[in-house]
């Protein structure tokens, strides 16, 4: 469990919080509410003091203020379905201030963070906003708030290089509605969220908290006003790939209504992400000239995907693979890795192996192993066989494996005529 406590002018706050700036209450009480900022948990409840406070507080939504004594603050974050506790602190409250406690992060890996709400409102035609990057998988991101119509060409950040799990500090903006995109730090072309149009209020206060997705790529968007209500931005876009495994050295060649996926390329290739409007994807795939009759996957807001054209040269198949590129569990010492079978007219399924341990089995052409994790290393002696040869189709030896990369190993070509490539997704920055 992570525990901060977010208040004016700091990404984290210093050990003493800062006195509320006006607000009600008496001398040994505060007012504290559950914001659901996790995208694992349809519901939850916050007890304190062993006394539920807040219940079922849908994802995005937040709770009723209840009063709780400064000198009792022990709080549990429960599931709402089993009551089970997920996340338990003993947050230092001041007298008569107000607080969100933020819950964030996927099922099973469950955080908070604590919101002082008692920010001074700016003049009249000023606004400020302080953006939380509680995406822990998403890594740094920079922030861009300008008209609806404006490219990012020339735009500049409001805040810039935000880590997960800390803040850009409150920002003072003019008053009015903006668009506000989120992209990784330093990239203006990877935006991770496009929120079209968000209303910073005259005189207002209001938070932008960026959670995370399953993909763990793109995020998503909740702005909390200052003692007010919430509203969700949801991410309405995927990332998909097209990877041409076709067997025989076939041409191939993909689009998604006018976003070119790949240009005409010789199999094996490996396409690069491609964010798209998430949903029924019109997807158009040639091989060698030909278009194929493949039916439009279903793409889920906020997922990656590789689409894998593989099989036969005269008769190719489209595989639908999710994926997971999120980080490790642990990732100053592990890394992910996983293996996806593209092999054309494969009888048999293929294992994957580092330093001699299996972490896929069996792995039929057409499909991908579930991510596991490795132990980061120097020199890992990487294998992929099949009950068909006695020796690895794909070997890599002395290979250096880094702490909270995510890997994916592709195996693609003929039956007999496999070809290996390792793919590095992503870095935990």
């Amino acid at each position: 469990m992570r525990f901060k406590t977010w208040a004016w002018g700091l990404s984290v706050a210093a050990a003493t919080l800062l006195t509320a700036c006006g607000g009600g209450g008496d001398s040994s009480t505060a007012q504290m509410r559950l914001l659901n900022a996790s995208i694992g948990y349809a519901a939850l409840d916050m007890s304190v003091d062993s006394t539920t406070v807040n219940s079922a507080v849908a994802y995005a939504g937040v709770g009723s203020y209840a009063d709780v004594k400064t000198s009792a603050t022990g709080t549990e974050i429960q599931s709402n379905s089993v009551g089970s506790t997920l996340a338990s602190s003993t947050p230092t409250l001041a007298a008569g201030s107000h607080y969100a406690m933020i819950a964030y992060g996927s099922a099973g890996s469950l955080q908070t963070t604590l919101l002082q709400e008692d920010q001074e409102a700016p003049a009249s035609g000023k606004s400020k906003l302080l953006v939380l990057n509680l995406a822990p998988d998403a890594g740094s991101m920079d922030v861009y708030v300008t008209g609806a119509d404006e490219t990012l060409d020339t735009a500049s950040t409001v805040a810039a290089g935000i880590a997960a799990g800390s803040g850009s500090g409150y920002v003072s903006l003019n008053s009015g509605t903006f668009r506000v995109r989120l992209t990784a730090a330093g990239s203006k072309s990877d935006v991770r969220l496009d929120i079209p149009s968000i209303t910073l209020s005259s005189a207002g206060v209001s938070t932008l908290m960026l959670t995370g997705s399953a993909g763990g790529v793109l995020v998503n968007g909740i702005q909390l006003i200052q003692q007010g209500a919430t509203t969700n931005f949801p991410n309405t876009t995927a990332r998909a790939r097209l990877v041409a495994a076709v067997g025989g050295s076939a041409l191939v060649s993909g689009s998604v209504g006018q976003t070119a996926l790949m240009p005409t390329s010789v199999a094996p290739t490996i396409g690069d992400y491609t964010t798209l409007t998430a949903g029924a994807a019109d997807l158009s795939v040639y091989v060698n000239g030909q278009l194929m009759s493949f039916a439009k996957p279903t793409l889920v807001a906020g997922n990656d995907y590789t689409l894998m054209v593989w099989g036969p040269a005269a008769s190719p198949q489209l595989a639908v693979l999710t994926d997971d590129n999120r980080l490790p569990t642990s990732p100053t010492t592990t890394a992910k890795i996983r293996l996806v079978n593209g092999v054309a007219s494969a009888a048999t399924g293929l294992t994957l192996n580092v330093d001699y341990s299996a972490l896929a089995s069996n792995v039929v052409a057409g499909t991908a192993s579930t991510a596991q994790t490795t132990p980061a290393s120097t020199s890992a002696l990487l294998t992929v066989t099949s009950p068909s040869s006695t020796t690895p189709v794909y070997s890599l030896s002395d290979l250096g494996i880094t702490a909270g990369y995510v890997y994916t190993v592709f195996v693609m070509g003929d039956n007999t005529a496999m070809v290996g490539s390792l793919r590095r997704e992503r870095t935990n920055n």
